[in-house]
């Protein structure tokens, strides 16, 4: 019997022959293909629904099959495995990551302890800013629990204890006193893989930059005496300052000349093939 990746596999190939049809044979292709996968996955459902009612054993003995596990996964049948907790934090942790850095911030992972606590570390301004608490309860530990359900503790482990009062005019990135929108910057389209694109938006100018599906927003300024980025070299994904040399790298926004800065970055999702930055109002 055929294992799962060689019926991928001929799958895939009478995909790849009916790619090169016409459009209108393979509207036909596709049509086929969803009726004949409609009716599949209204006979699986009806078969879960019996065995749950029937034998659950039986169910988790059948799901426990390679092939039945993909078959109802693409069906959405079944939920997908959950990635491992370590990726999960990760990515807790970069949802948050530009809010924090637009406050010259930024939070690292330290150690997870078993069963249900996450060290970290605030950094830059995050660290010894008056609002700290303010940053750890509602933006890192909420991101975290988000992902993670079964942590329940998030602590902050800082090289300094100390406040620093004199930044007491400094307000955390999740305040409620910071009201943000989204707004619409541009299409996928507009925005270049090999270079960058400057935008102004509600007063703010800005550097659009794409990697593949993704897209990246930060300031249009260099951290060391703001000059505009725009018509910077991009070579390897690193942009370099076109005034004085700085380069940053345009994945993290990382400063590769001064290590302890880093470009301010703005959160990005996108719908469809529009692009949307979030900017406090």
């Amino acid at each position: 019997m055929p294992n799962l990746e060689e019926l991928v596999q001929e799958i895939n190939r009478f995909e790849a022959i009916i790619s090169e049809w016409d459009e209108s044979q393979r509207c036909v292709a596709v049509g086929l293909k969803r009726a004949i996968e409609a009716l599949h996955k209204a006979a699986l459902t009806n078969l879960i629904k019996s065995l749950k009612q029937e034998s659950m054993p039986a169910l988790r003995h059948a799901v426990a099959d390679e092939l039945v596990y993909a078959v109802l996964l693409y069906h959405e049948l079944v939920k997908p495995p959950k990635p491992p907790l370590s990726q999960r934090i990760q990515t807790a942790l970069e949802e948050i990551r530009p809010g924090l850095k637009s406050h010259n911030g930024d939070v690292e992972l330290v150690a997870i302890k078993s069963p249900d606590t996450v060290e970290v570390r605030l950094i830059g301004t995050c660290s010894s800013c008056p609002t700290s608490t303010l940053t750890l309860s509602q933006g890192v530990e909420q991101a975290i629990k988000n992902h993670c359900p079964e942590i329940t503790k998030v602590v902050a482990v800082n090289n300094s204890s100390t406040v620093n009062n004199a930044n007491s005019s400094l307000i955390s990135p999740f305040s409620a006193k910071i009201t943000c929108t989204w707004m619409k910057v541009a299409t996928l389209d507009e925005v270049p893989e090999f270079s960058v694109v400057a935008v102004q938006l509600a007063g703010n100018s800005l550097i659009l930059h794409r990697q593949g599906a993704t897209v990246k927003c930060y300031r249009n300024s260099c951290t060391h005496l703001g000059s505009p980025l725009e018509k910077g070299k991009v070579e390897n994904d690193i942009i370099t300052c076109p005034s004085h040399g700085f380069q940053y790298k345009l994945e993290t926004g990382e400063c590769l000349t001064a290590p302890d800065i880093s470009l301010q970055s703005y959160q990005v999702k996108i719908k469809g093939d529009k692009v949307f930055v979030k900017l406090q109002k």
